[in-house]
């Protein structure tokens, strides 16, 4: 499979202070398109980040309305995946890709 297929279903590492303390129990959380599934982002990131994946959750945050200003703006869902490493590995987002 192409590098360029590998990387299309991981948009971004999403680092936030829930997922800082998360990454403690070996977990990452990335920010994946809306057709992603279990199977296919498992194999993924174990050939591009060569780690062992044990688990993955996968999470929907559906489109909602919140008022900014006086106005209501819509806030676009997406859907993220929370992988567990086997234990000792970590992936390093600083680096980069």
């Amino acid at each position: 499979m192409n590098k360029v297929h590998l990387y299309d279903k991981i948009l971004a590492p999403i680092v936030t202070e829930k997922s800082t303390n998360l990454s403690e129990q070996n977990k990452i959380i990335f920010k994946v398109p809306s057709k992603a599934n279990k199977k296919n982002l498992k194999s993924n990131i174990e050939k591009i980040f060569k780690v062992n994946v044990t688990k993955i959750n996968i999470i929907n945050k559906k489109t909602r309305t919140k008022v900014t200003r006086g106005k209501k703006v819509k806030v676009r869902g997406f859907k993220k995946a929370i992988i567990t490493l086997k234990k000792g590995q970590n992936i390093d987002l600083t680096t980069g890709i």
